[in-house]
């Protein structure tokens, strides 16, 4: 069986979360079990939802314990299977965290989930069509059902969420301002900055708005190639 990598949460961040708070560790993985699967991780996901998980205070989702993997969306193939609906190869999208493989056990619903790779690269699908575009699409069609003509204001327009629910709404044909927030001093005497002049060059808003404020942070990338997250913390190891 492969050596995996995994990075755990070692200490819980006082205010940024920093390479301090985490552990590069490697271990065997162990011999499948009857309806288990072996994944390999080619992307992982890093989301701000992480951040809040990071603590110990009380919130809508459970915090993640110490010295454990750190949770989190992943997608890789299928390498080993011991369940028969699953065969080496497939490509698959679940949340194995942040390691470089992942022993799942398939029988459980929701756990793991094969996608079709055909037309959708397989990184969109920690993405556009992952749950971040699911989220998006769900509010705007089942919840908002805004029509044709309508203005749609997006707020964390630049985020995974924002920019999907703005490009859906766009194509539904309502008029659309985006919001997204700088850090403090950021372009503030120098016009829109990046993240701005991008909505409006690449996602087609109708106008975006600048939020400044001293305690935000730049909002992580998604879809991160797993050995390049994996070299990074190499001097919290051990």
């Amino acid at each position: 069986m492969p050596t995996n990598r995994q990075i755990l949460l070692d200490n819980r961040p006082q205010g940024e979360a920093n390479v301090g708070n985490f552990k590069l560790v490697s271990t065997e993985t162990p011999a499948l079990q009857d309806g288990q699967v072996l994944v390999r991780h080619h992307y992982l996901s890093l989301d701000p939802y992480m951040r809040g998980r990071m603590n110990e205070s009380k919130s809508y989702a459970q915090p993640q314990p110490l010295g454990e993997v750190m949770i989190g969306g992943t997608v890789g193939e299928v390498v080993e299977s011991r369940h028969p609906k699953f065969a080496v190869g497939d490509p698959v999208v679940g949340m194995g965290g942040w390691q470089e493989y992942s022993v799942v056990d398939a029988s459980q619903p929701g756990a793991l989930r094969k996608v079709d790779t055909t037309h959708v690269p397989l990184s969109h699908y920690l993405g556009a069509v992952g749950m971040p575009g699911v989220t998006a699409w769900y509010g705007l069609v089942k919840i908002i059902d805004p029509k044709a003509g309508d203005t749609v204001v997006v707020s964390a327009a630049a985020g995974a969420v924002g920019s999907a629910y703005g490009a859906l709404a766009k194509a539904r044909g309502c008029r659309v301002v985006g919001i997204a927030g700088v850090f403090a001093g950021e372009g503030a005497q120098a016009g829109l900055p990046e993240r701005h002049r991008r909505l409006l060059r690449e996602r087609g808003r109708h106008g975006a708005r600048r939020r400044v404020a001293a305690h935000e942070r730049a909002r992580p990338h998604r879809g991160v190639r797993h050995d390049r997250w994996l070299r990074r913390p190499a001097a919290a190891a051990g």
